[in-house]
């Protein structure tokens, strides 16, 4: 590819390759390549690098937050026929950008344009002498949803009825407010029951197609331990037997791994399957449909329900002032939730002394 005064997209396309792909997590790459190729690339692609201007960006930004995505990548239109319902039949579905994308945008852009001003293919990055649009003007934050502890209960008494396998995973997503990819990556020596902590050091990812289980990014957050008590003890417990009489049963067929969560063989859970599994047991529970990470938002109404210590609260929110933990542990729940919750841990007790 010819170097001298490329297009911006000849740029990105040659930056994406052989300066982040090799260079970055895998994760960057996902995040990256879809920004700049439904993004950037239509909107300024065609421009030579050379002579990008601030206005140029300016203009472009400020499209942004009147810009139905669906529209513009003719999304409605690669459906099937029969399944087309909104911008391919002129119905537009207003399907604008963030806030957060659009500035996540500005971010990727002003991130390639520094390696062109380092290797000295520009005279100044652009980009960052930009200003994101008004957020009045930007579509509105959705609004996250969820549950209230009356409903974390019910659905965590739904997966004891149904003896769901993994219904540790949900305890572990609901009352440490731990992310899907924590979760499935979860390692048995990172577990230690007996001290009632874990560590968070791995997560589990599909990545460009690939099933990545790799380390955490080094942080304070991420090397220090969060304390297990009660309802988590009893849950990990319940799914080393699980998992046990899973490997027994697999015979031949179990692949060994050290990883917490794990299918029927012992491999690696699926986090899309892991996701439409947490949908069917909403549904059948008779909870709201949410999304697996708005359960974090629950987290701090379930502890405060189970008796945790603000101070012990604090680690596991991950809180800096225990100012903000009192802000947000406020939900106080009913005697019956209380008992029900008690009798959930009391269940597994039981089943770990029978």
């Amino acid at each position: 590819m010819p170097t001298k005064n490329p297009t911006l997209a000849a740029f990105l396309s040659r930056w994406l390759e052989e300066v982040i792909k090799p260079n970055r997590e895998p994760t960057t790459y996902v995040a990256y390549e879809p920004l700049v190729r439904l993004y950037i690339v239509p909107g300024l692609g065609k421009k030579r690098l050379d002579k990008l201007t601030v206005r140029d960006v300016q203009t472009w930004l400020n499209t942004l937050p009147t810009l139905c995505t669906c529209c513009d990548q003719k999304k409605d239109h690669q459906r099937p026929a029969h399944k087309r319902r909104c911008c391919s039949l002129g119905k537009c579905c207003k399907g604008y950008p963030s806030r957060s994308t659009i500035a996540g945008l500005r971010r990727v852009l002003r991130s390639a344009l520094g390696h062109a001003l380092r290797e000295e293919m520009i005279s100044k990055n652009v980009a960052s002498l930009t200003t994101l649009p008004s957020p009045s003007t930007t579509k509105k934050k959705r609004q996250h949803t969820a549950w209230t502890v009356d409903e974390a209960r019910r659905f965590l008494e739904h997966l004891r009825e149904v003896d769901d396998p993994l219904y540790a995973a949900y305890v572990l997503i609901l009352v440490l407010g731990l992310r899907r990819g924590e979760v499935l990556g979860l390692a048995w020596d990172c577990v230690d029951l007996g001290g009632e902590q874990l560590w968070i050091s791995r997560q589990l990812t599909r990545v460009g197609g690939r099933l990545l289980h790799r380390e955490t990014t080094k942080t304070d957050d991420s090397t220090a331990s969060l304390p297990l008590f009660g309802l988590c003890v009893s849950a990990l417990r319940h799914r080393q037997r699980v998992q046990e009489e899973a490997r027994k049963a697999a015979g031949d067929r179990w692949k060994p791994s050290d990883l917490t969560f794990t299918t029927r063989t012992g491999t690696p859970i699926e986090p899309r399957n892991f996701n439409r599994a947490f949908e069917t047991h909403c549904r059948n529970a008779g909870v709201p449909r949410i999304r697996v990470h708005d359960t974090r938002h629950t987290c701090a109404s379930l502890l405060a329900a189970l008796d945790v210590h603000p101070r012990v609260a604090m680690r596991i929110l991950r809180h800096s002032q225990i100012s903000m933990t009192m802000d947000v542990y406020t939900q106080i729940p009913s005697p019956e939730t209380r008992k029900a919750l008690d009798r959930l841990n009391q269940s597994l007790d039981g089943q770990a002394k029978t």
